[in-house]
């Protein structure tokens, strides 16, 4: 029996870019075939444009494409665990709908799968259409997750890779609300193969990602997969403390045999800026745990979702 293969495809305001991305994934598959079947699985995470008509005009005519619809936007990693969640396939694929994630790789991936790999990432050797200040930022994130994380993510690695069947059921079946999945895809661990490409430019629109947003996502992915950063306050803390009573112990002494009061009206205000300005460093990273802490116990759902367009199976309403 052919495998099926679940490509993922989560949308924002991606109207002008869905008629060629359906094109070229259609044509690599149509060189697989008849080995390997596949379906391409949309996830509308509430765009406001034309993009849920464009891709149900596709529908019509390719029986292969489906789509699901959140009820507003709930940001890339829940749309995208929507598409997992919702994925048939005996492997599942997650990839950007601009085609600078290029389908030419997929059957690459898929050779690595047989062979035994459960995932294969797929590595940019090269960030040329990225301006320095991304491709800088990028690096520090990379650099500053896999020091703080419990367990390394694949530099230069996004969400196109392929998932086997045991991986996406382990993935799925994992209940945090905060989510940040290329921490999670390292984290189950399996046998992984890598393929590597050289990113081309977007071919399509632009991109929704701000610098912005970039930087809460990198706090999130931090803050998501990791305590040492509470850990480090924690150290912070106790040199602090440290430094203080030796501070303290040298004015006692030098006041005592010198006779005279230590001036130092400027170098104590100077002190307590400093320290104020920890202590609220330290507050704000222990508010960030403490936000996720509250998002998780409420436990209200990743995703909702609005309507599914596929066949008779597919009719449910909402999904956590």
């Amino acid at each position: 029996m052919q495998p099926l293969i679940s490509i993922v495809v989560p949308v924002l305001n991606e109207q002008d870019a869905i008629r060629p991305f359906v094109d070229r994934i259609s044509e690599v598959f149509g060189d697989l075939e008849p080995s390997v079947d596949y379906e391409i699985l949309f996830v509308n995470d509430g765009s406001t444009d034309a993009t849920e008509i464009a891709i149900r005009g596709v529908m019509v005519e390719i029986a292969k494409v489906g789509l699901i619809n959140l009820s507003r936007n709930f940001g890339k990693d829940a749309a995208l665990s929507a598409g997992l969640d919702h994925a048939r396939g005996d492997a599942a694929i997650p990839i950007d709908v601009d085609l600078q994630d290029p389908p030419e790789l997929i059957p690459q991936m898929i050779a690595a799968w047989r062979e035994g790999a459960k995932i294969v990432n797929a590595r940019r050797v090269a960030r040329s259409e990225d301006g320095w200040a991304k491709r800088a930022t990028a690096r520090a994130f990379y650099r500053t997750f896999n020091a703080v994380a419990d367990r390394p993510i694949p530099v230069d690695v996004g969400d196109f890779r392929l998932l086997d069947r045991q991986v996406l059921d382990v993935v799925t079946s994992l209940g945090e609300r905060a989510r940040f999945n290329k921490a999670l895809f390292s984290w189950v661990g399996f046998e992984t193969a890598e393929v590597t490409y050289s990113r081309p430019a977007r071919t399509t629109g632009s991109s929704a990602w701000t610098y912005w947003k970039l930087w809460n996502f990198a706090l999130d992915g931090i803050f998501t997969s990791s305590t040492a950063p509470l850990r480090m306050w924690s150290y912070i803390g106790l040199i602090l403390a440290i430094s203080s009573f030796l501070y303290a112990g040298f004015i006692f002494f030098y006041a005592l045999f010198a006779g005279t009061d230590t001036p130092g009206y400027a170098s104590t205000v100077i002190l307590i800026l400093a320290f104020g300005g920890l202590n609220l460093i330290a507050l704000g990273i222990l508010g960030e745990y403490v936000g996720r802490i509250y998002s998780e116990v409420r436990s209200r759902p990743l995703y909702i979702v609005r309507s599914v367009h596929r066949d008779a199976q597919d009719n449910e309403d909402s999904r956590d």
